[in-house]
């Protein structure tokens, strides 16, 4: 029995990441959250930095050409400008501090969804979720394919007169009094 080239592949790739797993697992000791979060590693002020701190430096010309791109209006003055130009700095600054983060080892995060038992409970389908849904189905055809019921569903919005307010009506249509004449006559 021989396998193809890609199941090899995934097989190899497979094992390199539980191997690479393990390692990580092993390195680093289990904690807890309580751990991890009651002493904190870094502080947003403290990768904001501060004015004089070393930054990469944005020209006006640069803040222009992004303003342009992004369909923002110009700045009204030198202050203004020199005030966007240091808040782009700032942001700069702590984007670069985020992406000197170390993530190796960690797993990226997939999807964000409610493990919670309540949660859970309503994510859960069951029999009886299933019944009712199957209680609303008729078998049709030769094949006996399963269609849905269609009832009639009486609502009261249906019933409602939306030109019962309407002062003047022509048929089913409101009329609206246009006050043309007059303008016209004003202006002229």
């Amino acid at each position: 029995m021989s396998i193809c080239a890609p199941c090899r592949a995934a097989i190899r790739q497979a094992f390199r990441n539980q191997i690479i797993s393990k390692r990580a697992s092993s390195t680093n000791p289990p904690s807890t959250a309580h751990t991890i979060l009651s002493k904190p590693s870094w502080s947003v002020r403290s990768h904001l930095g501060s004015a004089d701190s070393p930054s990469e430096k944005i020209s006006p010309a640069q803040l222009n050409h992004l303003l342009r791109l992004a369909a923002l209006p110009p700045p009204r003055d030198k202050a203004e400008e020199d005030s966007m130009i240091e808040t782009l700095q700032s942001q700069l600054r702590f984007v670069r501090a985020v992406q000197r983060v170390e993530t190796t080892g960690v797993e990226p995060l997939r999807a964000i969804r409610d493990e919670t038992e309540q949660g859970t409970r309503e994510n859960t389908v069951s029999l009886d979720t299933l019944k009712t849904l199957l209680d609303e189905e008729a078998l049709v055809g030769h094949y006996k394919r399963s269609r849905r019921v269609r009832t009639k569903q009486d609502s009261e919005a249906e019933n409602w007169d939306a030109l019962s307010t309407a002062s003047k009506k022509a048929g089913r249509f409101f009329v609206v009094q246009s006050n043309k004449k007059n303008a016209d006559e004003g202006s002229g």
